[in-house]
């Protein structure tokens, strides 16, 4: 058996984010089930909902700062197929004042284990696509979701 030895900023994420998502027959293939890309915008959504829209939206207008796709590591174990009303579960760690890394997994009702698994770095950049570090008031909005307990969002 392989064991993963996390490193110490893993061991210090953020409480754990819920989002549920339901599948509809044009996010899957003609066997019913969800077309692989499909997850990461899924993914996208969920990180949206944790850090706000608005926030997003007021970084980008006033700072000029916006997060980019660095790395993404996806693993898919199962099927996830239509109709299903999936949970996206999402915490997060500061990798640096550039980075955070984020651990998303999709899970099927009553499922005992993930069907699908990432692991997403996002970079802090600027207007002008430069890396950035993030603002004292991003990182104070984001440390929230340290010290808050179990997380829920349901856009349904």
């Amino acid at each position: 058996m392989h064991k993963t030895v996390q490193s110490p900023k893993e061991l210090n994420y953020s409480s754990t984010f819920h989002f549920p998502v339901q599948i509809y027959y044009e996010d899957t293939d003609f066997s019913g089930v969800v077309y692989h890309p499909n997850f990461l915008k899924y993914f996208e959504r969920a990180r949206e909902h944790v850090i706000g829209a608005k926030t997003l939206a007021r970084l980008w207008d006033e700072q000029g700062l916006g997060f980019a796709v660095y790395r993404s590591d996806m693993l898919c174990h199962d099927g996830v197929e239509f109709a299903d009303i999936i949970d996206i579960r999402t915490r997060f760690y500061f990798e640096s004042k550039y980075r955070t890394v984020w651990h998303q997994e999709i899970w099927r009702p009553n499922a005992k284990k993930p069907a699908v698994t990432a692991n997403i770095e996002m970079v802090c950049m600027n207007k002008a696509r430069q890396l950035t570090p993030m603002s004292a008031d991003l990182l104070a909005h984001l440390s929230q979701s340290f010290t808050e307990s179990h997380q829920s969002v349901s856009p349904l």
